[in-house]
């Protein structure tokens, strides 16, 4: 079997003695070394455009190729191509670094000034691990596009209305039935200030931004990816960085939920209330698109901008909407019915009543999970899951307040 080994290393001198000794091994081919970070990784997702059997088995990396730290770069290499082996090379090989470059994906560790045996050693043994990596995923094929699992987005009229928690509390309810055997996901495409993170009280280091670009979504590559939390769902989050949301467009979005909607039985998208061209694409692709409103003039006038926008923009039509009013008082003048005659939209018949002390507790405390199960808002969302078909009828809390058009 021949090894393609693509070396990354920013001094030329190092670049040239390195090529000279994957020339001497048996069965190798080294390609044309690349100088720094940015190159290394263009180049892979450039021959990952072409095929992904054109990727090399093996990068031996530079532990000063720069700009990118090399631990990062690693973890970078191992998320986005997962099918490739990375070796890293440094002058102080200690325990700590081997153990640290292995946490961040490597498959070996090389000390510099490189010898031809344990080069050799190290090349072959990345390839052989790349080789059954490669073997396992189906040569690195991507999750299998399809109708797969259902997709469910929930947006806000304006900020602030109730999404995120809406978009949590929907998500709970499906995992908690039992009736999803492949699992269910929330997705957050709030990429400017996603908060659901936060609602679970969660930091991790990858995001939805960090799946843009990558042409061969594997099921590897998700669960790099994908944070699971206690409760059994899986959550994939919003960058930390705001910025970084830029970089999910439109047809990321797309790609993105179709790998993720042949994976999982149910996705549930929180597209915040911003719109942009990626949550558009999720709300056009969704099979149950909720737009959430509270009972006051301001909100339901947002409601009427955003299901006209949809409708110019062909995302979708208004009587394919279902509104959602949150925080229903009794004092409350707008009632459901005049939401529906002023927007043309479907409204949901649950309900959710205000209750501002009964989420403070559980959403300071980033563990929206501990919502009590007796409050009348945790009630009335886990009804609106059983309207909307994600929980079996019987599921259904009793005693949550319907009013309303019937959809």
């Amino acid at each position: 079997m021949t090894t393609r080994v693509l070396p990354a290393v920013g001094d030329p001198d190092t670049a040239r003695a390195l090529l000279t000794l994957l020339s001497q091994l048996p069965d190798s081919e080294p390609m044309r070394s690349v100088p720094d970070s940015t190159t290394l990784l263009d180049t892979l997702s450039a021959l990952t455009h072409d095929s992904v059997a054109d990727l090399p088995e093996v990068v031996v990396l530079h532990e000063r190729v720069g700009p990118l730290p090399a631990l990062e770069l690693i973890r970078e290499v191992a998320l986005r191509f997962p099918a490739v082996a990375v070796v890293l090379v440094s002058e102080n090989p200690s325990a700590g670094l081997y153990s640290a470059a292995m946490d961040a994906g490597a498959r070996g560790l090389a000390g510099l000034p490189l010898s031809y045996d344990e080069l050799a050693a190290r090349i072959s043994a990345a390839a052989h691990w790349a080789a059954g990596v490669r073997r396992h995923l189906g040569a690195g094929e991507a999750v299998a596009p399809g109708p797969g699992g259902r997709v469910v987005t929930v947006t806000g009229a304006k900020g602030g209305v109730g999404a995120t928690l809406l978009a949590t509390q929907l998500a709970l309810a499906a995992q908690s039935s039992g009736t999803y055997q492949r699992g269910v996901i929330l997705v957050d495409l709030d990429l400017l200030c996603g908060d659901v993170g936060s609602y679970f009280d969660v930091q991790f280091r990858r995001s939805v931004a960090d799946l843009a670009g990558i042409a061969d979504i594997t099921s590897q590559v998700l669960g790099e990816a994908v944070f699971p939390h206690e409760t059994g769902l899986a959550l994939l989050i919003a960058p930390a960085e705001g910025e970084r949301g830029e970089d999910v467009t439109e047809a990321t979005a797309r790609h993105l939920l179709s790998a993720v909607r042949a994976r999982y039985d149910l996705v549930v998208v929180d597209c915040g209330s911003h719109m942009n061209a990626a949550n558009a694409a999720a709300i056009e692709m969704s099979d149950a698109a909720l737009l959430v409103t509270t009972p006051d003039v301001i909100s339901v006038r947002a409601v009427n901008r955003m299901v006209r926008m949809w409708d110019r923009l062909q995302i979708r039509k208004a009587q394919d909407t279902l509104t959602v009013v949150n925080r229903m008082g009794r004092a409350s003048a707008i009632q459901p019915q005049l939401v529906a005659r002023i927007t043309g939209t479907q409204v949901a018949r649950a309900v959710i009543p205000a209750g501002f002390r009964e989420l403070q507790e559980a959403q300071d405390a980033g563990r929206i999970q501990d919502l009590d199960a007796r409050g009348q808002v945790r009630r009335a969302m886990w009804a609106l899951a059983a309207e909307i078909g994600l929980t079996p009828a019987d599921a259904a809390p009793a005693g949550g307040r319907r009013r309303g058009r019937r959809p």
